[in-house]
């Protein structure tokens, strides 16, 4: 498939350090899976933050990959409940598996990319529960 039959999305703004382009490749409009939704992020350069603030999918796991990463740089991969977050320290080509009730958010050191797949009781990629900010901590 190419880029351009997958659904993309731009999302976020400079201000924001969050400027990124999902890729949706399995989804309802593309290629069909029954519990599967998959694509891949770029963050473009001076990005650095993806889905802030965080949100939790309810009725589906996340799984991430990152890649993209050079040798010297990481993403913080933030996890767990809203008012109990831990991080990860993730490499280039590592991956982390996300429970449905843990926030999903990350941020590098610098651009990255990574590819993500969410199963579960829907394919609605806008089938989230957004975290506050003051939830946090």
């Amino acid at each position: 498939m190419r880029f351009s039959e997958a659904a993309t999305v731009r999302l976020g703004s400079p201000e924001a350090a969050n400027r990124r382009t999902i890729y949706k490749y399995i989804h309802p409009g593309g290629i069909q899976s029954c519990q599967l939704v998959m694509g891949f992020t770029q963050l473009e350069t001076g990005a650095v933050w993806n889905t802030m603030p965080p949100h939790t999918h309810a009725r589906r796991m996340e799984v991430y990959m990152y890649f993209d990463l050079p040798e010297n740089a990481r993403v913080f991969h933030f996890m767990g409940r809203p008012d109990e977050t831990r991080h990860l320290v993730v490499s280039n080509r590592q991956a982390v598996i996300s429970p449905s009730w843990s926030i999903h958010c990350g941020a590098g050191t610098g651009a990255y990319a990574f590819c993500w797949g969410m199963g579960g009781e829907n394919q609605a990629f806008e089938d989230m529960d957004a975290v506050r900010m003051e939830q946090l901590r």
